[in-house]
């Protein structure tokens, strides 16, 4: 499962997730599927306006963390 870390993020530049929405020009409820990881994807040009208001890099932003609701399968 890939997670954004917005709360790390906006909290060392001592911002909300509502100051990030206005400044990328994301709507707050795409923000928030994001935070909460209920959303199924992202696109590179809101990807990039994260980025450019954060100013950060896209792996600076994302993780990669297991799903706890998937089992995966080991191939033997």
């Amino acid at each position: 499962m890939i997670q954004a870390r917005f709360d790390d993020l906006l909290q060392a530049r001592g911002r909300s997730l509502y100051w990030l929405a206005k400044e990328a020009g994301v709507a707050y409820t795409t923000l928030w599927k994001l935070r909460a990881a209920e959303s199924q994807g992202i696109s590179f040009g809101v990807l990039d306006r994260i980025c450019a208001a954060l100013d950060c890099a896209p792996g600076d932003l994302l993780i990669r963390a297991p799903d706890a609701r998937k089992r995966v399968r080991k191939r033997h």
